[in-house]
């Protein structure tokens, strides 16, 4: 397991942007693949993007592509989500997680972040 951190959550209006970021501490985050996920209020948690270990393959959730990009730097420790075109409907916190696996089920994740509020308003 790793121990993740994310930052850059906050209140933007619609349209606006905002980067994510998902640091490993302690240990090297390039072994494992990684994913972001979201849950709003009163809703179950959600895939959003995922990315591969090798910073080749990424997927997304429907909902959020062609707005979303999910990057990493391997070097830093970290993986990145950037955020454009944001919709109240993206009002969520945010969680990063890792998993040795090639899927993004989120019971595959062994490892989880906190989270980070993002609020889009209208």
């Amino acid at each position: 397991q790793v121990q993740l951190v994310e930052s850059g959550g906050g209140l933007v209006q619609a349209g606006g942007s905002l980067r994510l970021s998902c640091a490993a501490l302690g240990r090297t985050f390039s072994s494992y693949n990684a994913a972001w996920f979201r849950q709003a209020p009163g809703k179950e948690r959600e895939f959003v993007a995922f990315i591969g270990w090798s910073n080749v393959s990424t997927y997304y959730a429907d909902s959020v592509k062609a707005r979303f990009t999910i990057s990493r730097n391997n070097a830093k420790n970290t993986v990145y989500l950037e955020m454009n075109s944001l919709k109240p409907e993206d009002t969520a916190v945010y969680y990063c997680a890792a998993t040795s696996d090639s899927s993004w089920y989120p019971s595959v994740m062994h490892s989880w972040g906190k989270g980070t509020l993002v609020t889009v308003s209208s």
